[in-house]
């Protein structure tokens, strides 16, 4: 999963040009966003399956005009009328390269589905549920490896996340779930969940702070700790908490690269390295 930041400046104003886009078809009356993102992801696996087409769609150098009219050729009818308006703007756009095209495209689907989020009311759920589903994963390396693995047929992968957590998430955390794992790139499918959680947290213009305790943080703790990391950053901070007692007490908060290590383990570790 590309990040926009990791795009070429070419790339980048493509970007920002569709998401305007996405963003006015969004705000018409009868448009899903779930639906919408959906379909752009089908997009995106076909375009990864056919080489030739994406780099026709892809190439900077050929006629804008001749790139949406390619794509409206193929797609009229197989996807709605919003996600073709967002395609025709995606494809008429100068991409740096074929292959940062599709990162563009992934990136208006999430951006999708995440709205969807939002409008239900439900952003928080989602949040919650892709954090969760990561530290499954890192829990699990054989199982983050089984999902990570490129080799492996996209549709088995697709099951396997379906069973494990189709009763324990939502269906819009699935569809962003399968995306991660389906396009996987070298980094564990986890990384790309957590890069999730932080794009999720930023459309509410917070910052994520991951939280390792050693026992289960009541509800008062937990928002005491919130009101004290958003008094320290300045900025409304989104609390996920994972348990584990190796810890021996205390807390081990991370907020981007800043860590804060109160926990027994870390006052022994930082304890040990003065001694030695």
């Amino acid at each position: 999963m590309t990040s926009p930041a990791t795009l070429h400046a070419a790339s980048r104003e493509a970007l920002a040009a569709a998401e305007r886009t996405l963003d006015g078809v969004l705000g018409q009356a009868g448009v899903e966003p779930e639906t919408l993102g959906s379909e752009l992801f089908s997009v995106v696996e076909l375009l990864t399956r056919e080489i030739g087409l994406r780099r026709a769609l892809g190439d900077g150098s050929s006629d804008p005009e001749a790139r949406k009219r390619l794509v409206t050729s193929l797609l009229d009818g197989k996807v709605s009328g919003p996600a073709l308006r967002v395609l025709e703007d995606a494809v008429g756009q100068r991409w740096s390269s074929p292959r940062e095209l599709l990162d563009g495209l992934e990136s208006l689907g999430r951006s999708a589905l995440l709205t969807s989020a939002e409008k239900a009311g439900n952003l928080d759920a989602v949040e919650d549920e892709l954090f969760r589903i990561a530290r499954i994963l890192v829990g699990e390396p054989e199982l983050d490896q089984a999902l990570s693995d490129q080799a492996a047929p996209v549709a088995a992968k697709r099951q396997l996340v379906r069973e494990l957590f189709g009763g324990k998430a939502g269906a819009v955390t699935l569809a962003l779930v399968e995306q991660v794992v389906t396009r996987q790139t070298g980094r564990g499918v986890g990384f790309g969940l957590d890069r999730l959680v932080r794009l999720a947290a930023e459309r509410r213009e917070r910052s994520v702070a991951y939280v390792t305790s050693a026992a289960p943080l009541t509800g008062q703790q937990e928002q005491q700790l919130t009101e004290k990391l958003t008094g320290i950053y300045g900025r409304q901070i989104t609390l996920l908490v994972e348990v584990d007692p190796k810890l021996g007490g205390g807390l081990v908060v991370r907020v981007g690269d800043e860590v804060i290590d109160g926990s027994a383990a870390g006052r022994i570790a930082a304890l040990r390295r003065q001694l030695a």
